[in-house]
């Protein structure tokens, strides 16, 4: 028996309802070897610290050709990059949460990090391929959660958050982090 839309029960669940959410990691490029299960305890960190675990995000690792092609499509740079991140929630004001209304809503969005980009940058500057990746999917979580660095007050308040979060980290697992924006302002 089909009941009619009309007495049909709507759920909703209140704002202050708290669940732990997924961190979805893929590794779809095969050109760097990849260590996802120190990624993902360095993002749990970074979720923790920011207070998202309530809400699903996706860290996906692509090669230079994807991110390249992914730069060319929605930013109009025909070149490859560290990282893209594209937004559930769009206009997102800087250390402000989104307020989902709906359970499907829990989601941040998606961050892409150019792997291949990434490990030849530090081949180039001599520095440690997994910190680094840790610190650019970190700056692609801030971006998720409206921070940018358009403007010098933009870059300060990303500088910030960023810091804050990496600190968290190099607390809890001794590492000496710093943030991605501290050469990048006028990245994007």
């Amino acid at each position: 028996m089909k009941v009619p839309l009309s007495s049909r029960v709507q759920v909703r669940f209140p704002s202050s309802y708290m669940r732990v959410m997924s961190l979805l990691i893929r590794n779809l490029q095969h050109v760097i070897p990849l260590r996802r299960a120190h990624l993902r305890k360095n993002l749990e960190i970074t979720r923790s610290c920011l207070g998202v675990k309530r809400f699903d995000v996706g860290v996906i690792c692509i090669n230079d050709t994807k991110i390249r092609q992914l730069n060319k499509l929605y930013r109009r740079q025909d070149k490859a990059t560290d990282v893209l991140s594209f937004p559930f929630h769009e206009n997102l004001c800087p250390g402000l949460l989104p307020d989902p209304a709906f359970p499907d809503e829990y989601n941040l969005g998606d961050v892409y990090l150019g792997v291949e980009f990434i490990y030849h940058q530090c081949e180039e500057k001599q520095e440690d391929f997994n910190s680094v990746l840790t610190v650019t999917a970190v700056h692609g979580l801030c971006h998720l959660l409206g921070y940018t660095h358009h403007s010098p007050e933009d870059w300060r308040k990303m500088f910030e958050k960023e810091s804050e979060v990496l600190m968290e980290i190099n607390r809890v697992t001794g590492s000496a982090l710093t943030p991605l924006t501290s050469e990048h302002y006028d990245r994007e």
